[in-house]
């Protein structure tokens, strides 16, 4: 969290996404996609961990109602900026595991980009507070990566490296779905198994999908 609240923020995590390849684009944009399949007109929607509002933006395009979350306030003020035309989007300063909404407030709540890990919670604490907040017959996605899409990933945090955005790769202890920099930056991911077990353990059978070889989504549904 202190990584991307006082480096990885506003204008810099921006450059992160302007900088990604091409296959990272398309990976990026099926997340997108995919989320916008479960969105309709008339849904509140909560987007934890929005950054700059990448995601949210493009959600408010089509739900009634957007709320994004986030502890960066650069990246927030950057979100408010270029969602200022949005009148049905707002961006708050928040903890994903200390929800200010009342129970049953939205109807899909939405972690993708590996949130689930880089928020560097814990994942059965995050998923549940998540399902506080989400009414009943509505979703929660999650979303990590696929060890497919390893070298890809590796190539954009190398980029990102080489800019000077993150530090240098650490490359004896990078590997095994894990990034290290030289500089205390980490993000891993979660196996099919590894979500499994955690929503067992809150007494959830989730649904997991491989989206574009590249994301592989955890669906939650919460039953009326």
């Amino acid at each position: 969290t202190d990584y991307y609240t006082e480096r990885l923020a506003g204008e810099r995590l921006r450059r992160v996404y302007e900088i990604a390849p091409a296959r990272v684009q398309q990976y990026l944009e099926s997340e997108i996609a995919h989320v916008l399949s479960y969105t309709a007109p008339d849904q509140e929607v909560l987007e934890l961990g929005c950054g700059y509002g990448r995601v949210a933006l493009r959600l408010a395009q089509k739900a009634r109602r957007v709320v994004g979350i986030d502890v960066a306030e650069d990246s927030l003020h950057l979100a408010r900026e270029l969602g200022r035309f949005y009148s049905g989007c707002d961006f708050r300063c928040m903890d994903a595991l200390h929800l200010d909404f009342s129970n049953e407030t939205f109807d899909l709540v939405v972690c993708i980009q590996n949130g689930i890990c880089a928020f560097g919670v814990d994942p059965g604490a995050l998923i549940a507070e998540s399902l506080r907040v989400l009414r009943p017959g509505g979703a929660a996605l999650f979303s990590t990566y696929t060890d497919a899409f390893w070298e890809h990933r590796l190539a954009w945090f190398e980029r990102q490296a080489e800019e000077g955005l993150l530090g240098p790769i650490d490359y004896s202890a990078t590997g095994n779905g894990t990034i290290v920099s030289t500089d205390g930056f980490r993000a891993g991911r979660l196996t099919a198994s590894e979500l499994e077990t955690v929503c067992a353990n809150l007494g959830i059978r989730p649904s997991l999908r491989d989206v574009d070889g590249s994301s592989l989504f955890c669906e939650i549904r919460k039953h009326r």
